[in-house]
C-alpha cells in the first residue's frame, strides 16, 4: 500500500482545504514544484494532484505547473485530477508525462464519457468519487447527487479504470481519521482497487487500513504531513512492514 502525498493547487499556491470549501483554505506554499520535489525527496512513490480551481471552473488551470512537476520527475507516478471533461486534456496531462488522470464529475454527469477515456488511455484512467453520507457529490463538491458512491463505482467495475480514488468529503481535512467502512465497502462492492482519500491524521490511522491492503492500493493524504502529525516517511515504512 502506498502513502500518496496531495499537493492541492489553488491560484498558484498548495493550499488545502476543509469539506472542500474554497473559502476555507490555508496556503502551505507560494511553489508547487518545490513541494512536490519535497515530498520525493521523502520518499513518495506517488503524487496526487488536483487542480481546485480546475474542478470548479471546469477546465484545467494550472496546467504549467503540472506539467513542470512532471517535467522534474519523469520517472514517478503522478495522478491529476480536477477540471478533466474532455479526451483533449487527458492526452494533453498523459503526454506532459503524468501517468494518471482522474475522472471526477464527469464520471457522474456522463459514465460514457469513462468508458470512451478508457479505450483511448488503457491503463491510465481513474475514477474520483467523492461522497458526503454516501451520495456522490459533484462540481469541487458543491453539489451533492443522488447517486450512490457504491453503485457508481460498480458502474464501472468492467470499464477498464485502473482504480477508484474514494474521498469522504466529511473527513476531508477534518483531521479526524478515515473513513475505513465505506471505503472497505466501496472496493468489496465494485471489485476495483481503492485509493483511500480524507482523514488521513497519523500513523494509528494507517495502522487501521493495512489490514485491507488487498482492497487498498493506497491512502492519500494532506493536511496531515503539511501540519508535521505524519512523517511521509515513516508512513511508507509502516505500510511496507
Amino acid at each position: 500500500m502506498l502513502i500518496i502525498p496531495a499537493i492541492d493547487l489553488k491560484d498558484g499556491k498548495c493550499v488545502r482545504l476543509k469539506q472542500g470549501r474554497m473559502e476555507d483554505d490555508t496556503v502551505f506554499g507560494d511553489d508547487p514544484v518545490a513541494m512536490a520535489d519535497r515530498w520525493i525527496a521523502q520518499g513518495a512513490r506517488r503524487l496526487h494532484l488536483v487542480d481546485l480551481n480546475g474542478a470548479f471552473d471546469g477546465v484545467p488551470v494550472h496546467k504549467e505547473v503540472v506539467t513542470a512537476i512532471a517535467k522534474n520527475h519523469p520517472n514517478l507516478p503522478i495522478q491529476l485530477g480536477g477540471g478533466v471533461r474532455s479526451l483533449s486534456t487527458i492526452e494533453h496531462y498523459l503526454s506532459a508525462g503524468l501517468s494518471y488522470i482522474i475522472i471526477g464529475t464527469k464520471a457522474v454527469e456522463e459514465p460514457e464519457f469513462v468508458e470512451l477515456a478508457c479505450r483511448e488511455f488503457a491503463g491510465h484512467i481513474i475514477v474520483g468519487i467523492d461522497a458526503k453520507d454516501g451520495m456522490v457529490a459533484t462540481h469541487g463538491w458543491a453539489t451533492v447527487t443522488d447517486v450512490k458512491a457504491t453503485e457508481l463505482a460498480k458502474r464501472f467495475a468492467d470499464a477498464g479504470v485502473s482504480s477508484i480514488v474514494y474521498t469522504d468529503i466529511a473527513k476531508d481535512g477534518m483531521m479526524q481519521g478515515v473513513n475505513i467502512e465505506q471505503t472497505v465497502e466501496l472496493a468489496k462492492y465494485s471489485g476495483l482497487p481503492v485509493i483511500a482519500s480524507g482523514g488521513v491524521t497519523n500513523l494509528d490511522d494507517l495502522a487501521a487500513l493495512k489490514p485491507y491492503d488487498g482492497y487498498l492500493l493506497g491512502a492519500i493524504t494532506g493536511r496531515a504531513i503539511y501540519e508535521g502529525t505524519l512523517d511521509l516517511a515513516q508512513a511508507q515504512a509502516l505500510l511496507d512492514s
